[in-house]
């Protein structure tokens, strides 16, 4: 019997639109190796992948997208993009602008997700009001938010009309954000895990290297069946066409709910990136990230003028 491959997979969102439950992340990849992993993943039967402005590969991703889908035979609504409002384009106009560059970079007439990177402080609600215009105009299909925590989430509720259809949170085995799934649950939003496998602390955590040998899988291939069984999107990152491949290999085994459980109970509540890391919360921290775009010697090359 052939088992159905999850990157065939979708989950339906709050306003009935479907979202794979498994795609490719792109943070800290250059234009040209985003170019190549985009495109790669398209040819090997990925249907998701996930930018940012903030990453500076928007213009490479692009190119890969366009790549992918002629190699694949495939025309743009086989795909679903995702991309973020930059931290310092936040506000309402300054958003709506955001948002038609990032189009033009990614050679696209529409996204299908489009988030708030960032909460930042005073800037959005209005954020998500343009956000909501993109929406209601059908330039997007869905919109969402991302790393926001229960009292941020909790405002944006009270302030605004439409309810995000997805979170996008820092999420793996060592950081599970308990508190804030219950919210969520309630309210209807989904959580989508970025950094889903924690880096090296998750995986070579001895309760996931046990069951990597147990079930004869990858430490990686455990913790995303771990997502996988609690109905959690994930966009692990890769550059490598084998593991891109090998981390979408994950429906021919099930954890037993004792090894779930046992994974349940890693967390630590421990965050790599937070609030107090970015100058627009923490202006007074000498260290604190502006966020902004990050720069790479090949931009120019993938640039839409």
């Amino acid at each position: 019997m052939m088992t159905s491959s999850v990157l065939d997979q979708r989950l339906t969102l709050n306003n009935g639109y479907t979202m794979p439950r498994l795609g490719l992340g792109v943070w800290k990849t250059s234009n040209t190796d985003a170019a190549h992993s985009v495109s790669q993943a398209i040819q090997h039967g990925y249907r998701m992948i996930d930018t940012a402005k903030q990453y500076g590969n928007e213009p490479g991703v692009g190119a890969g997208i366009q790549d992918g889908l002629l190699q694949a035979g495939l025309n743009r609504k086989d795909l679903f993009v995702t991309t973020k409002v930059l931290n310092g384009d936040q506000g309402y106009d300054s958003t709506l602008r955001a948002f038609e560059a990032s189009l033009k970079q990614l050679r696209l007439h529409y996204v299908d997700l489009y988030l708030i990177h960032w909460p930042v402080d005073g800037k959005f609600i209005d954020t998500w009001r343009a956000l909501e215009e993109l929406y209601r105009n059908g330039q997007v299909h869905a919109i969402g938010i991302s790393n926001f925590d229960s009292e941020r989430l909790t405002e944006l509720l009270d302030k605004t009309a439409i309810t995000p259809m997805i979170n996008q949170m820092e999420f793996n085995p060592l950081n599970q954000e308990k508190d804030l799934r219950q919210l969520m649950q309630l309210a209807g939003i989904q959580l989508e895990a970025w950094s889903p496998l924690g880096g090296g602390a998750a995986l070579s955590n001895p309760t996931i290297t046990k069951l990597a040998a147990k079930y004869q899988r990858s430490a990686a291939q455990i913790i995303l069946r771990w997502d996988y069984q609690h109905n959690i999107i994930t966009i692990p990152k890769s550059t490598h066409v084998e593991r891109i491949v090998a981390n979408s290999q994950i429906n021919d085994f099930t954890l037993s709910d004792d090894d779930v459980a046992a994974i349940d109970a890693l967390d630590q509540g421990k965050r790599g990136l937070w609030y107090d890391d970015f100058a627009w919360h923490n202006p007074t921290n000498p260290k604190a990230l502006t966020g902004d775009v990050q720069a790479w010697d090949d931009t120019a090359k993938f640039l839409q003028k």
